[in-house]
């Protein structure tokens, strides 16, 4: 039995007898090893559920889901927007998580929306006095990088989301920066022989994305860019994929 980590319970109750099901927000991140799954009430967190154990996210990510709204005895079809993120990040991971949100919309009929695993990550910073450089370990020697401005609460795009060599991206930072995510903690020796002082990081206990800090970023995204069609909600992967790479060598080879 998978048991959630509930945020609020009497809240879960109240918001549940008033019947506000188009408030409802099921938001699901696959991105990292660490994935979550959340449920809100309009911008509020009602609980969350998060993991980083041995497996893939197949073994618990639909009963996490089916135990998070029975608990809550509400169904898919009485959610009002389905969240998801789309990467960059473990190819396989962001695989799983976007079918079951897409076999979840397919069935239900509730739209959907798809987020940057890199902007959940600034999310967990609001309101920072300097910029928030997002990374994950991207592995050969490279990181997933996002650079954003979290000072009015939500994060703002300084830049295009890279993936590159981690020297590369510190000879581009101005200034001071605030780094957060599994890749500032791997590289977080190199970070501060290159930046010193002006280098800073969060704790690590937000290395990775979360689905508890996914609900403003969701309805800001649907409300401002509009739900993403099932036929567009693919995922981000800045690079190609091993299976791809070798089928381009062995096409120029021949």
């Amino acid at each position: 039995m998978i048991s959630p980590v509930w945020i609020c319970s009497e809240v879960c109750s109240a918001g549940f007898r008033e019947g506000r099901v188009a408030d409802f927000l099921l938001a699901v991140d696959t991105s990292t090893p660490g994935g979550s799954v959340a449920l809100y009430d309009g911008d509020q967190l009602l609980a969350e559920f998060f993991r980083r154990l041995p497996g893939t996210h197949s073994d618990w990510l639909l009963a996490a889901i089916e135990q998070l709204l029975g608990t809550a005895g509400i169904q898919v079809g009485d959610l009002g927007l389905l969240a998801v993120v789309r990467g960059p990040g473990s190819f396989t991971g962001l695989r799983v998580g976007m079918a079951t949100v897409k076999g979840l919309a397919i069935g239900s009929g509730v739209p959907v929306v798809g987020l940057s695993s890199l902007a959940v990550l600034a999310a967990a910073v609001p309101f920072a006095r300097m910029p928030v450089c997002t990374l994950l370990d991207a592995r050969k020697k490279e990181v997933y990088a996002g650079l954003f401005d979290t000072s009015r609460g939500q994060p703002v795009a300084l830049g295009e989301e890279r993936v590159l060599d981690p020297e590369k991206l510190l000879a581009t930072l101005d200034g001071d920066i605030l780094f957060v995510g599994d890749g500032a903690i791997a590289y977080r020796t190199l970070i501060v022989a290159r930046l010193g002082e002006r280098a800073h990081f969060v704790p690590a206990a937000h290395a990775a994305p979360r689905a508890g800090v996914i609900g403003r970023l969701a309805r800001d995204a649907a409300t401002s860019l509009g739900t993403t069609s099932l036929a567009a909600l693919k995922p981000v992967y800045l690079r190609a994929s091993e299976a791809e790479i070798n089928w381009e060598k062995r096409h120029s080879a021949g």
